[in-house]
């Protein structure tokens, strides 16, 4: 965080504030605060025609195929170049839908080139049933190119549905994914690719068979600024990957509180409260759109698993979620928390006194901030447990 760039956004901040000029002030503050949380991540999404592309790319970003944002899906190829596809609350994550491998405009030996190659950090190749030929050249490719893949066995809810059809009383679940899983595996090994990993995965059921295990080597295999832009892009799978998410959150709390106690150093009335709400303001935000609870998300929710909408609205608590955050109604929130209007004050006036007053103020002011994200964390955290908990059928009680 301590970059160049926020140094030299840190002393646009004061200068705006020793002016007096609060709109410019929040503009510098809310440049600082997308700085961090910009970092483009661009995944490619590739395979034959009719793999299933389209459709993880669509359950990725927590969209329904039907949605006006959704790649298009259908059983013939319906991707004629490769698409953007940015993430509906986090836009600096794309998913690209890229053609399938070895159709007539996109012939498996100019592939990457013909897609763009360069601007991917990582692609997922796709099969609904055995990975071919053309998807071993590619990945035999990327690898070349110092890329990261990852092969993706698609459909996998249908394979099972369909061999439990067929074996009847006979049918095991976890024997016939294993088979899958070896058969893959064992496919990528005749045709050369070592050590060979392939996840199984459902795009109607994200939360089932092998995605979260996708999404651990993610975050193993990343680079730590990447992983972190993916992490709060990834949909609600499970608990485990909720308390993630909060656990991101939290590691940033000390900088936005810094930034707070260095606004209260600049003696001009009234700014520094300003300036903590606005930053409060911007941080929520991201706090109720990382964990799905904006309105949007939630009615995409309740499409996508039939859970009522005003289900999920009864068991929030937050009076943030589920809403529009104004600065009235998060100055009314803060008035129900203990202690957080009496630091504000507190700051205010203790800035006026000589000597210790703008070390007082500062100190005031970054506990301030820092008590009050916390707060308002843990219980939007909370409620994104409750809703996970309901839409999965399980114990919602607190």
């Amino acid at each position: 965080m301590d970059d160049p760039g926020s140094s030299r956004i840190h002393e646009d901040i004061k200068k705006a504030l020793e002016s007096n000029n609060q709109a410019l002030a929040d503009a510098k503050i809310q440049e600082y605060l997308d700085q961090q949380n910009n970092i483009p991540l661009n995944i490619a999404v590739t395979g034959e025609t009719g793999s299933g592309k389209s459709t993880f790319v669509n359950a990725f970003r927590g969209i329904n195929n039907g949605d006006e944002r959704a790649a298009p899906t259908g059983p013939v190829e319906t991707t004629s170049e490769a698409t953007p596809y940015p993430h509906p609350n986090y836009p600096n994550v794309t998913l690209w839908d890229l053609p399938g491998i070895g159709t007539p405009n996109f012939p498996a030996d100019n592939y990457l080139k013909l897609v763009g190659f360069e601007r991917f950090d990582f692609f997922i190749i796709i099969s609904d049933t055995r990975f071919r030929e053309s998807d071993v050249k590619l990945a035999q490719e990327i690898q070349r190119m110092k890329k990261k893949f990852y092969f993706v066995r698609s459909k996998i809810d249908s394979d099972l549905r369909n061999e439990e059809i067929s074996q009847r009383s006979r049918f095991n679940a976890e024997m016939t994914l294993q088979q899958i899983r070896d058969n893959c595996i064992q496919g990528l090994q005749r045709q050369g690719v070592e050590s060979p990993q392939a996840f199984l995965v459902s795009s109607f059921d994200l939360h089932l068979y092998d995605f979260p295990l996708l999404g651990d080597t993610f975050e193993r295999e990343l680079p730590a600024h990447k992983k972190h832009a993916l992490l709060l892009a990834m949909p609600n799978i499970s608990l485990e990957l909720i308390g993630k998410k909060k656990k991101a959150y939290q590691s940033k709390i000390k900088y936005y509180a810094m930034l707070s106690a260095g606004v209260a150093a600049v003696p001009v009335p009234g700014l520094s409260a300003a300036v903590d709400v606005g930053v409060l303001l911007s941080v929520v935000t991201q706090y109720v759109n990382g964990f799905g609870l904006d309105i949007p998300s939630l009615r995409r929710l309740t499409d996508r698993r039939g859970v009522p909408f005003r289900d999920l609205i009864n068991i929030i608590v937050s009076p943030l979620a589920a809403t529009e955050i104004t600065r009235d109604l998060l100055l009314k929130v803060l008035l129900r928390c203990a202690g957080t209007v009496a630091l504000m004050a507190a700051e205010e006036v203790s800035r006026f006194i000589s000597i210790f007053g703008i070390p007082a103020a500062m100190i005031l002011s970054f506990t301030f901030i820092y008590r009050a994200l916390n707060y308002f964390l843990d219980t939007l955290a909370e409620d994104a447990e409750r809703v996970f908990k309901r839409v999965m059928g399980l114990d919602t009680s607190v």
